[in-house]
């Protein structure tokens, strides 16, 4: 089979996190430029809304829940794959947590259980899917970084110093393993609102500010997210690997706004 430069038509990607949020749109475009989508979380109800999302766009799917905690969980997603597929050409890693307090007062379980999901959960996921990637002498995984992969944002320590550690994580990976066929790069989002977030963008001081630095003067939709995903997961980004592709709206290169 012949693959377009931005066609992912018998493709097969397993989005982590796939069923809301990021992961649930990146999904979608995925689905869209052509490929078969596993989109998975903790959640079987959610599980099964989603796999519904991406047969209405024409393609396969499994319905399989999965923890990044639990590795296990991991290995016998990738196996089930496989069995119906036949292989993993793309994994998005979106599973994430973060939680807002003074860094003096972070409680330490709080803090283990955000570096956890957001990195060590990357970690297990990557281990997993990587190795069969590296078998086969093909893989592209892309990874969910942040803005607070680079700034500081206030009151989330845990969370800016894991999304540090994913940005770093993937030049790490893609460095020992691009010689194997595997290309890592990550989406570093600016600010999107989703259900997780939306209320405190919409009605706090700090959402407020985080408009004010953003050049392009809105938020992200996060269908946004999408292209980036695409073109990463494509032959067009062959030659791609240990990048952090920053989707912003021009926030990082702001400086004075007015």
């Amino acid at each position: 089979m012949s693959y377009g430069p931005l066609e992912l038509n018998g493709r097969v990607a397993v989005v982590i996190g796939g069923t809301s949020g990021i992961g649930r749109a990146i999904g979608h475009g995925l689905a869209e430029a052509g490929a078969d989508v596993i989109p998975t979380s903790r959640g079987k109800d959610r599980v099964d809304a989603a796999a519904r999302e991406i047969e209405d766009r024409g393609r396969r799917t499994l319905r399989l829940v999965s923890d990044v905690s639990d590795r296990i969980s991991l290995e016998h997603l990738l196996d089930e794959t496989v069995r119906v597929f036949g292989k993993v050409d793309i994994l998005v890693n979106s599973a994430g947590r973060t939680k807002r307090a003074p860094t003096v007062d972070f409680v330490e379980h709080d803090w283990h259980e955000i570096v956890d999901t957001n990195l060590t959960g990357t970690l297990r996921a990557c281990q997993v899917f990587g190795r069969h990637m590296i078998e086969r002498g093909y893989g592209r995984i892309i990874n969910i970084a942040s803005i607070a992969s680079f700034v500081a944002l206030q009151e989330v320590a845990a969370y800016s110093a894991s999304k540090a550690a994913v940005a770093s994580l993937t030049k790490s990976l893609a460095i020992e393993w691009a010689p194997l066929g595997v290309c890592v790069n990550a989406i570093a989002p600016g600010v999107f609102p989703t259900e997780l977030n939306r209320t405190l963008l919409d009605e706090t001081e700090r959402g407020r500010e985080f408009l004010l630095r953003t050049p392009m003067k809105r938020f992200g939709n996060v269908e946004e997210l999408a292209g980036a995903a695409i073109f990463l997961a494509s032959e067009s980004a062959s030659f791609i690997t240990g990048e952090v592709l920053v989707i912003d709206g021009g926030l990082l290169a702001s400086g004075v706004n007015h």
